[in-house]
């Protein structure tokens, strides 16, 4: 890749001048009292922003939080970031109550030299994510008028064709920030020559959602084990009964292609704990996979199947790790991701995990972070990125 660095930026010199900086500050917000549940996205952005602020920059900070559609909405407000972010860099942050409105313009003409802002939810106006191209690009002509020059540290949203994304750096002197970086460097190592043999863990609910990296990753992985909600396709597949699991009838027929294709690379489970009901509290027990009652649903892999899955990660060279092996948020089905996670973080292997629900499962569990030896910010944007797809947010750093 050819594209330029925050370090490119800092030697020319940041002091005085106005940075844009598009972080990924989409953190998980508790629905009863709108409290941050998991900083680790905020904690991401923070060596680049503390770079630009000890260089003297005015630091620009945008971000999108949720889904809302378009226009102001509470419970999307990106309020309780600016105060978590303040605390973590040790300095109040400037809150502006909108995106590029009367506010921003102020907060943003109002900072000193070394001083950050940030600016509200950028979905909260519709041109963030619009697909019509000028209404995308009125936006972003508002946005790069705040800044002097722009960084990408949002790897989680550099598969977005978003104004913040893809149209301001186009407009701006543009680098990569730090986090950016270190994700598409590590990434690059497992599309390039791992270091053999490479074992990828896939987990989480829909084959669909999976089924363009699992035929990505096929001929280039030595294991691919699969669990979650999405291996009850799979046991399908294979004519086995899966009671009231998760299933995506409409697979069925591919995952029977991709099984016969595998040439045994595609390891399923043996055992999974059944329920009676989605529910925490649940009646439960662990069965093999050729014995799933018709009227119970499976919501996490058997010990059987971890100890099978541990001993294949214990030969790994390499790991990814993408989505947890059952519905982990609930104790009684949490075994089987903690399982497997503990068998990555032990095996003498270069391992990451590809953020999204994996990366949460990590910090849910209360594993250490620093046993993994790279813990995506991006989900969508790794997936993305090991298909072979072209991420619009790279694309234009590169222009």
């Amino acid at each position: 890749m050819s594209i330029r660095t925050l370090d490119d930026l800092l030697a020319e010199g940041v002091s005085g001048r106005r940075v844009l900086v598009r972080a990924d500050l989409n953190v998980p917000l508790d629905k009863q009292t709108g409290a941050i549940t998991d900083d680790g996205r905020i904690r991401a952005v923070l060596p680049t922003l503390g770079a630009l602020v000890e260089a003297g920059a005015k630091v620009i900070v945008c971000s999108h939080l949720g889904r809302p559609k378009g226009a102001p909405d509470p419970q999307f407000s990106l309020g309780p970031v600016a105060g978590r972010l303040g605390e973590l860099l040790g300095a109040p942050v400037h809150f502006a109550t909108d995106t590029v409105g009367e506010s921003a313009r102020a907060t943003v003409a109002d900072l000193a030299d070394g001083q950050v802002a940030l600016l509200e939810n950028l979905r909260f106006n519709a041109g963030e994510t619009s697909k019509d191209e000028a209404e995308r690009g009125a936006f972003a002509d508002q946005l790069a008028a705040f800044g002097d020059a722009y960084v990408d540290d949002a790897f989680g949203a550099v598969h977005r064709k978003h104004a913040s994304v893809f149209d301001v750096p186009a407009r701006l002197p543009h680098v990569a920030g730090r986090l950016v970086l270190r994700e598409v460097e590590v990434l690059s190592k497992l599309t390039g020559a791992p270091e053999r043999p490479y074992v990828v863990v896939l987990g989480g609910s829909k084959v669909s959602d999976k089924l363009a990296v699992i035929e990505a990753l096929l001929p280039t992985v030595d294991r691919l084990l699969i669990g979650g909600g999405m291996c009850f396709t799979f046991l399908k597949a294979q004519g086995l009964e899966v009671g009231t699991s998760l299933l995506e009838k409409d697979m069925v027929d591919t995952c029977r292609n991709l099984l016969e294709r595998a040439d045994g690379k595609i390891m399923l489970p043996v055992d999974v704990v059944v329920a009676d009901a989605f529910a925490p509290d649940a009646a439960h027990d662990t069965v093999r996979v050729d014995g799933i009652p018709s009227h119970r649903l499976g919501l996490d892999v058997g010990p059987e199947t971890v100890a099978g899955f541990s001993a294949a990660l214990s030969q790994a060279k390499t790991i990814f790790w993408n989505g947890p092996m059952g519905v982990f948020e609930m104790p009684a089905f949490a075994a089987g991701t903690r399982g497997i996670a503990e068998a990555i973080t032990k095996a003498d292997a270069f391992s990451v995990v590809g953020g999204g629900d994996s990366a949460a499962a990590v910090r849910a569990l209360g594993l250490d972070e620093s046993s993994f030896g790279h813990i995506s910010t991006g989900g969508g944007a790794s997936l993305e990125y090991l298909e072979g797809k072209t991420l619009p947010g790279i694309a234009a750093l590169e222009n």
